[in-house]
Order: structure tokens, then C-alpha cells, then sequence
């Protein structure tokens, strides 16, 4: 068991903690175990490899207004003189700025939530063929199928003088990607899910398998959108699209302190439609960025960042929330023990509203029913906006004509877009499948989603 590692070295964590408390006014201890599983039926390979796969600690040391880290593969048999040294001769964590000692509370608890399905690596690569080859046999134009199993394994212990923590929990991503053919043309769709147990996660390819097909099949006459305005519904993938690009990056709380990020300037203003309620946190729905605590040791948190139209916070990790006078929000995360805390979204979604998806639909008097997330970026700074949808189903006087478009580009100002959010439905999606970088590297599991929206935007 992965965990079992961890908490063997907890021990030694207490240890190295009191040996070097003698020196620094506050120490800590993260130790990280991850074992990423990746099974592949394809119709040009299958295979079965381990990937991103790491185990190693960070210490975290504060003496005179100033944090520095060590990491290393091991613990056991460090000594306390060897950890002084290396953070002598290592960068300085903290910013040109001194910042107080972190303030915590006594805390120890363990956290497990683990995949209780008991399905062998052959049965999951079983279950991929059959689907692949089904679909394979389905249509002649499909040329390529992709079915991928991940399951990702994550332990962590944090050790510090008031808490000692430990955490596993189990997370498994799947996806299928159809591509088909028509003479010269060729088009894919694709669907990813997240799911906390395997049977769950592959039930995915049963209940999506044909629609996923039937929908690359439709993309092959599709045409590309005439670049203007229009009245736009997002289905949850689209809306946890804009609300990860739009409020996300933008309130990542280490952005305020580099002065890269105008939310700063917004709390307690208006920055959407009153009809609007946007989330973060890794205690705020089950999905892939869920976990006990972050890499700081910070318990998880659901954070609200818009109440009612109303920027209410950011989130932060901790250092920047000490040089920000404010509270952390448990969104301390590593893309490895390797690498320092940044910012980072977890589960990111806007709440529900009280309309029907049908009465939206039938609101719209020519418009867009925009599916399927695939990309986008936001400058944080100047709040452009840009997101991807893969398709687009025309509505027109509140019906699907059965014209499809496609890939569509929503853009433009971040406040606008969200202002023009006139209906919101009242259910709300969370999908977990994808990864986030900070810019171009640190990479992060994370989740986003929300319920249909209705809004104006500009589509090219």
C-alpha cells in the first residue's frame, strides 16, 4: 500500500521537525507518494504503463521573516546539520518582503478514500477492447478508436509542531476519442469523465459510446460559425470553461501580489449578473483536485468568489495569504516535491440557478447550444477572454435546426460576457478529467463545471 511508506516516515518527520526547531521558529514536513496507471485500447495499440509516477519530501523552514525548502528522496536517516546547510545555499521562498510565521492548530487525522472497485488490470483492458471494437464495427467511416483507462494514486503525510496528517485518495480519469472519415474529411469527438471508483468511471463508455460516435459522424458536415455576436447556451463543460479562465487564474491570490491580476481591485464590486455564484475548493464537491489538504498543510476549503454578481475573495496558498494579510484557502499546490507552492485552482464551478434547460432553449431566438470544452487562456491583467467549444447546435425561434458548426471560439472582456448571463439552470455538472498549468508548466489535477448558462458573446 502506498500509504503505508508515508507513515512509516512519520516518525522520522517528528523527529527531524524537534531536531530542527532548534534553529528555525517553524518547520514542516510533506512527504508525497503518487502511482499514476494508464491502460490504452486503441485501434493501433494497447497497452498498459505506469506514468508520473514519485515519491520524495520538501521540508519547509521560517526564521526572520523568511521561508526556505529543502526537498529530498528520503528521510529516514537526514540529518538535522545537512538540511541547515542545503537551505543556506538554496533560494529564499519567500519574496523581497518579510511575511509572519504561519499561525496553526493542533491537528492530527487520517483521510482515506480509496476505489473500492476490485476489477483486475485485464478486466479494465477487457472492458476497453469491447467498446473499441464495437464502435470499430459500428460505422465504415470510423477509422480510430481511443479508450483510456487512468487511475491516479496520491498519498501524502504533513508533519509540523501542532499537526500531523496524512491523506490517500484515489482518482480515476477516462476517455474516449472516435475519429472517422469521409473521403477527404476527416473529424473527431471525444468525452471525458472522472469518476472516485473504476466501475463507475468505465460505465462511461457504455452510456456515451454511441452519442460520442453518432456526434463525429455529424461533425464531418459541420461549418465553421460566421464571426459576430450571438445568444449563446453552454452546456456545464463550456460554463466550467469560463468560470476556470474567466475567475480562476483571476483571483489566484499569488497574481495580487505581483500586482498581475485585476481582480485585486474588485472585491466587493460588481463583476457578473446577480444571477451569478462561482466556487473553488477541494472540499467543494467530489472530483479530481479533491483531497484532504494542500501541500502547505492547509485543511480543504469551499471558497465562494462571486456571490450574487459580487467579487466576495481569491483563493490563496499560504505564503500569499500571509503577504496579503489574509486567510489561506487550502489552494497551496506542488506539480512535485520537486517544485515550489503555487496558487492553484481545484474545483471550480459556478452554482445553480432556477431555470429549466428547455425553457432556455426556447428563449433563444437564433443562438448557439455550445458543447464540449476543449481549450482557453484569460489574461488575468487586462480580463480577455478566450475558450474553445468543440461543436455548436444552431437554435433558431427556440428549436435545433440540425445545423452543427464547428470548432467555435467564444471571446472577448471577461465583465462583459459575464454580465450578459440572463438564465441559469438548475442543475449543475462538476467534470474532472483535465490537467491546469500555471501559465506554460506546473501542472495541476484539476476539475470545473457548473450548470447551462444563457448569455451573449462573440463566437469566431
Amino acid at each position: 500500500m502506498l500509504e503505508k511508506y508515508l507513515k512509516s516516515r512519520i516518525g522520522d518527520a517528528k523527529k527531524l521537525v524537534q531536531s530542527l526547531n532548534k534553529t528555525y521558529d517553524y518547520v514542516s514536513i510533506l512527504g508525497n507518494f503518487v502511482n499514476t496507471k494508464m491502460i490504452t485500447s486503441s485501434t493501433h495499440l494497447n497497452s498498459m504503463d505506469e506514468v508520473d509516477n514519485e515519491c520524495g519530501f520538501v521540508i519547509k523552514v521560517y526564521k526572520d521573516g523568511r521561508y526556505s525548502e529543502y526537498s529530498c528522496n528520503d528521510i529516514r536517516g537526514l540529518k538535522a546539520s545537512e538540511v541547515i546547510k542545503a537551505v543556506k545555499l538554496d533560494k529564499i521562498v519567500s519574496r523581497d518582503f518579510k511575511v509572519k510565521m504561519l499561525e496553526e492548530n493542533e491537528h492530527v487525522e487520517d483521510f482515506l478514500r480509496e476505489d473500492t472497485s476490485k476489477l483486475s488490470n485485464k478486466q479494465i483492458q477487457d472492458s476497453l477492447t469491447l467498446t473499441r471494437k464495437q464502435l470499430e464495427e459500428s460505422d465504415e467511416k470510423v477509422i480510430n478508436v481511443v479508450c483510456r483507462y487512468v487511475k491516479r494514486q496520491t498519498s501524502k503525510i504533513f508533519v509540523s509542531n501542532k499537526k500531523t496528517l496524512s491523506q490517500k485518495y484515489d482518482w480515476i480519469n477516462v476517455m474516449l476519442l472516435v475519429v472517422v472519415r469521409d473521403k477527404d474529411v476527416i473529424k473527431s469527438n471525444y468525452k471525458a469523465e472522472g469518476e472516485a471508483t473504476s466501475d463507475k468511471a468505465l460505465s462511461m463508455f457504455k452510456k456515451h459510446a454511441p452519442e460520442v460516435k453518432d456526434m463525429a459522424i455529424r461533425l464531418l458536415d459541420a461549418k465553421p460559425v460566421k464571426p459576430g455576436k450571438y445568444t449563446i447556451i453552454t452546456d456545464p463543460s463550456i460554463s466550467g470553461l469560463i468560470a476556470h479562465e474567466a475567475f480562476g487564474h483571476g483571483v489566484e491570490m499569488d497574481m495580487f501580489v505581483k500586482n498581475r491580476a485585476k481582480a485585486k481591485d474588485y472585491v466587493g464590486k460588481y463583476v457578473a449578473s446577480p444571477l451569478v455564484d462561482m466556487y473553488d475548493g477541494a472540499a467543494s464537491c467530489l472530483s479530481a483536485a479533491s483531497y484532504f489538504f494542500d501541500d502547505d498543510g492547509v485543511e480543504a476549503h469551499n471558497t465562494q468568489i462571486i456571490k450574487k454578481g459580487i467579487l466576495q475573495t481569491g483563493i490563496s496558498d499560504s505564503l500569499s495569504a500571509m503577504e496579503l494579510g489574509s486567510v489561506p484557502t487550502g489552494n497551496g499546490r506542488r506539480q512535485d516535491y520537486q517544485r515550489k507552492v503555487y496558487t492553484r485552482m481545484t474545483n471550480t464551478w459556478f452554482g445553480k440557478g432556477k431555470d429549466k434547460l428547455e425553457d432556455m432553449i426556447k428563449s433563444v431566438k437564433h443562438g448557439y447550444y455550445l458543447c464540449q470544452t476543449n481549450n482557453g487562456m484569460e489574461d488575468p491583467k487586462n480580463w480577455q477572454i478566450q475558450c474553445t467549444a468543440e461543436y455548436g447546435l444552431e437554435i433558431k425561434n427556440g428549436k435545433f435546426t440540425g445545423k452543427v458548426i464547428s470548432p467555435v471560439v467564444i471571446s472577448g472582456y471577461v465583465i462583459d460576457l459575464l454580465n450578459s448571463i440572463s438564465m441559469v439552470s438548475d442543475k449543475v455538472t462538476v467534470h474532472g478529467s483535465g490537467m491546469c498549468g500555471k501559465g506554460h508548466k506546473e501542472w495541476v489535477y484539476v476539475s470545473d463545471g457548473g450548470p447551462y448558462l444563457k448569455a451573449e458573446a462573440k463566437l469566431g
